[in-house]
């Protein structure tokens, strides 16, 4: 391994105050004669480049951050957006409004085909005030990629956001045109839109603002209205993300839309959500059979409220990273950046957890395990690094490695079990025994 001067190892472990905290390589060496598990890096099988990590923009979030003094305000955009913090690259926000809006919207509310009173001006009091301050604070551009949970009550067959329903089809046009102006008025108002994902959660009939595309809807969709007003409007070079669901069918759905050459023309990848279970050889199917198409993890939390100062949710978090990076994803995107303490407010009742929780009373910020293990990603892994193939023979541990510029090689680590677990940690050219401590995750980068 390269000499200690040249690694530096960062620590982040339940039973200790070690919190993203950088240690000396001394602190987890070991000289044990046992038989050792081993992470064994291959420096020449490259994969992807990783584009980022990031949380979601949502009223809600707005509204908490909203409520807090200047002071707190900082905190928060440093903790996620600084230098000294996640330098979170990515983000999601909502086209019209989702369950954490404060209640249903659109910015469009009069049925007009010609979207003559199109606004973001409810936007524009809390949640575009919010990703302004991030923007201005990143060190690295952020992009934001928007995702509407449903179109205008008047553009579907139910007559309502809730409830799942449909797209009227004497609508696509217009809902076609819906995102381009979405994408012209925020881009006027200072925020730029990398992407656009076709609708969140096709195939979920929600208690809140949904709507249900079957796969060939939704490539018929884009190939017929939504691509060519993209082209219209000039924003092919938005990227179009299709899915933007569940792991356990995105194969199918990929399939049914990236089979279409006159729909996949349009489409730069899949994205998915982690609520049906870990599916993960459903992300690697979809990169085998079309593996000129991105994968992004577009939205992922803990159901049922916040779960405060539980060590689960950041190993939840750091298990779904590392799987799905090792499996050509690029970028990974968590759900709200901020939630009450109920976990909330949403309008439904549909509580949550979030890496940063808000006592809104008493102005505190309470930062959860899903921060500290979100970090050890977007702290460490650049825009642009390559994921390579890391050989593991165990399943105590998860490993995720990268190289970057200069040959620098980051490797994140973790160890779910109760007790300390050593390996032999071998990147390429030499090799080192560490232990890492219980319920801890590390990560380690030679330069």
């Amino acid at each position: 391994m390269n000499s200690p001067e040249n690694t530096s190892i960062y620590l982040t472990s339940k039973d200790s105050n070690h919190r993203l905290e950088k240690i000396s390589a001394s602190e987890i060496l070991t000289d044990s004669k046992t038989e050792l598990k081993s992470i064994r890096l291959h420096t020449n099988s490259v994969r992807q480049s990783i584009l980022g990590f990031g949380g979601a923009f949502t009223e809600a979030s707005a509204s908490i951050y909203d409520q807090l003094d200047k002071n707190k305000k900082s905190e928060v955009i440093e903790a996620y957006f600084g230098k000294s913090g996640n330098q979170y690259n990515m983000g999601r926000t909502h086209i019209n409004s989702c369950d954490f809006s404060l209640g249903n919207y659109a910015l469009c509310e009069t049925e007009d085909r010609e979207l003559t009173d199109f606004s973001i001006q409810r936007d524009k009091k809390m949640l575009i005030p919010f990703i302004k301050a991030a923007l201005e604070k990143a060190s690295n551009p952020i992009h934001i990629m928007a995702s509407p949970w449903s179109p205008p009550p008047w553009m579907k067959t139910n007559n309502q956001m809730n409830h799942g329903g449909k797209l009227k089809e004497e609508y696509q046009d217009t809902w076609a045109e819906y995102y381009c102006k979405y994408i012209k008025f925020y881009e006027k108002d200072g925020v730029p839109i990398w992407g656009i994902s076709v609708q969140n959660e096709p195939e979920a009939v929600q208690t809140w603002d949904s709507c249900i595309y079957s796969g060939e809807e939704e490539r018929d969709f884009i190939k017929n209205f939504l691509g060519p007003a993209l082209e219209k409007n000039k924003y092919l070079d938005k990227k179009l993300v299709i899915w933007d669901h569940n792991r356990d069918v995105m194969v199918r759905r990929s399939r049914a839309v990236l089979s279409d050459p006159d729909a996949a023309k349009y489409v730069w990848g899949t994205g998915f959500h982690w609520y049906n279970g870990d599916h993960f050889d459903e992300v690697q199917k979809v990169h085998d059979e079309f593996p000129d198409k991105k994968l992004i993890f577009t939205e992922g939390c803990q159901e049922e409220g916040p779960h405060l100062g539980s060590w689960d949710l950041g190993e939840r978090y750091a298990t779904s990273i590392i799987h799905d990076l090792n499996r050509w994803t690029v970028a990974w995107i968590d759900w709200n950046l901020l939630l009450d303490e109920k976990g909330g407010p949403n309008h439904v009742g549909n509580y949550c957890s979030a890496p940063i929780i808000v006592n809104t009373k008493a102005q505190e910020l309470l930062f959860q395990s899903s921060y500290y293990y979100l970090g050890h990603f977007s702290r460490f892994f650049s825009r642009g690094d390559k994921i390579i193939e890391s050989e593991n023979n165990t399943d105590t541990l998860l490993a995720l490695s990268a190289i970057g510029k200069n040959q620098k090689i980051t490797t994140t680590i973790m160890n779910k079990e109760e007790n300390s677990v050593p390996f032999l940690y071998e990147n390429g050219t030499s090799s080192k025994s560490f232990s890492i401590p219980p319920r801890s995750i590390i990560t380690i980068i030679s330069e």
